[in-house]
């Protein structure tokens, strides 16, 4: 017995040595992040930036490999059955981190057990938006309308689909406000901004990037934005807090840098080390600034997983309130 536990020992003592020199070494080739979203998206090209400053950083490649799909989910699983070596990371999203384990019927990982956060690096806030002819100036008037619709014809707002945040975050507003809105779902974002800059739908909850330009061209109007602050792309939109007169609503998405959950500890810590190095630098933050998203300054790694813990149990209560629980294949 004392034979087979000194082998036990002599056994782990081997690989935790092998496993402190693996990431003594590291980097000795690229480093793959893997995003779930195509090429050209915000998301993607945030990425590009602080990926070449980790190239610079490391003395590596760091390449980008965009896995679209599985409403985000499938780079999460691919990554999650990853080496935990420090060469291929993840860039994810609020729901695929959160709620999609009671939104979806099968997931194939589990965002605490699969993955270690490397950086909680932006915010993407969302905006209201209608069309200048309605004559809805502010949310309140928005609200007002909604009310004052006959039973069962509800104004409409469009998303980017159900489930989604978008979707989600508007039931947020309705609830805390107490108006009815019926959903109308859609698969593209750019396209809900285009119906309703044509009538076709009567309001929209967008991704702020993509609708801004039309918002500062006076195209459409922008009611309220879902951030806790006001973005500085769109300074005179209030927040919903504001406009709401709802004091702490803070809906934003936001996006992660992570690695497989048994990456050695030495590489986690460099790369928490340069991401907050990167994120904090003032080149970073104006071209995130520029896109219509919010950078987020750096926290530990305790405050990370907390933020994300919290943000699970906040948003899969919210689809279990809606009823959508198992509700996606």
């Amino acid at each position: 017995m004392r034979g087979v536990l000194r082998a036990f020992v002599i056994g782990a003592a081997s690989m935790l040595a092998g496993s402190s020199a693996e990431a003594q070494a590291w980097p000795e080739r690229s480093i793959t992040i893997v995003v779930p979203l195509a090429a050209g998206t915000g998301m993607d090209s945030v990425t590009r930036v602080y990926a070449d400053e980790l190239s610079k950083a490391l003395g590596k490649p760091v390449l980008i490999e965009n896995q679209p799909g599985a409403a985000l989910m499938l780079a999460a699983q691919n990554v999650a059955k990853a080496a935990p070596d420090g060469y291929t990371l993840l860039v994810s999203a609020t729901l695929p981190m959160t709620a999609n384990t009671a939104l979806y019927k099968r997931v194939n990982y589990d965002p605490e057990r699969d993955f270690v956060p490397i950086s909680v690096y932006l915010g993407s806030p969302f905006v209201v938006i209608v069309r200048p002819e309605a004559k809805l100036d502010t949310l309140q008037a928005f609200v007002a309308h909604a009310k004052a619709q006959p039973a069962g014809s509800p104004i409409t707002f469009a998303s980017s689909g159900t489930g989604g945040l978008t979707h989600l975050t508007m039931e947020l507003i309705k609830s805390e406000m107490g108006f009815a809105a019926s959903h109308v779902p859609y698969r593209s974002s750019g396209q809900i901004v285009t119906d309703v800059l044509g009538g076709h739908v009567g309001s929209a909850i967008s991704e702020t990037g993509i609708a801004m330009g039309l918002i500062k061209d006076g195209k459409l109007k922008a009611l309220a934005i879902s951030s806790a602050a006001r973005l500085a792309a769109l300074p005179d939109v209030p927040t919903v807090a504001e406009a709401g007169n709802r004091p702490g609503f803070d809906a934003s998405a936001w996006h992660v840098l992570a690695a497989p959950a048994a990456t050695p500890q030495p590489i986690v810590d460099r790369l928490v080390a340069e991401m907050a190095r990167i994120t904090a630098s003032p080149a970073f933050q104006a071209r995130v600034t520029a896109t219509g998203l919010m950078p987020r300054p750096p926290v530990g790694m305790d405050a990370m997983k907390g933020y994300i813990a919290a943000e699970k149990v906040r948003w899969s209560g919210v689809v279990k309130q809606l009823g959508l629980e198992g509700s996606q294949q």
